[in-house]
């Protein structure tokens, strides 16, 4: 497990379009999951001790944006090969044990599109506007010993409502950190 932050968000970069398989067994493309007042794509994966850390407050989230008109995918792109407990066996138990309900959980096997969006860890939020244009590149929440720090709403959920209000992200954004994508070798 290397410990991994995102990169400073590129404002303005457009979404990246794709068709993966959910969970559900169904062609999920950027456009099934675009939202009228903004799209959350965020990477994860089923073993990740950060993932596992935020997941159930992640799917709440989700939830409530949806409310909001913002929609979200969750995209696993680590190599099953070497990690089987990210098979996509795994993700369906994964799926199901953590509520996701309508979230879709997409299979990203040829790794494909987290490098077209630059992903470099999980989890990876990518917050975009009601044009897919990025606006947010931040974490969920602080973590102390993989334990939330909670006070208050998270990070992402807020800078996800204010997107969905002005179509603008916060202008100060603390990174994500995570395990690394583990990569084809």
């Amino acid at each position: 497990m290397a410990l991994t932050k995102t990169p400073i968000c590129d404002f303005g970069k457009i979404a990246v379009d794709f068709k993966l398989k959910s969970t559900n067994n169904q062609l999920i493309s950027l456009n099934d999951i675009k939202g009228i007042n903004g799209t959350l794509i965020m990477f994860i994966c089923n073993h990740c001790p950060y993932v596992k850390a935020i997941i159930k407050e992640l799917v709440e989230d989700c939830k409530t944006l949806k409310k909001d008109g913002v929609k979200t995918v969750a995209i696993m792109s680590n190599d099953t090969k070497n990690y089987p407990e990210d098979s996509f066996d795994k993700m369906i138990e994964f799926a199901k044990n953590n509520n996701f309900g309508d979230l879709n959980y997409l299979l990203d096997e040829t790794q494909e599109i987290a490098k077209k969006y630059g992903a470099v860890c999980t989890p990876d939020f990518f917050g975009y506007n009601s044009k897919l244009e990025l606006q947010y590149r931040g974490r969920m929440r602080e973590l102390k010993d993989l334990k939330p720090i909670k006070n208050g709403d998270s990070d992402l959920k807020l800078a996800m409502q204010k997107i969905a209000k002005t179509q603008k992200g916060p202008q100060e954004q603390i990174p994500s950190m995570g395990c690394n994508i583990k990569w084809f070798n």
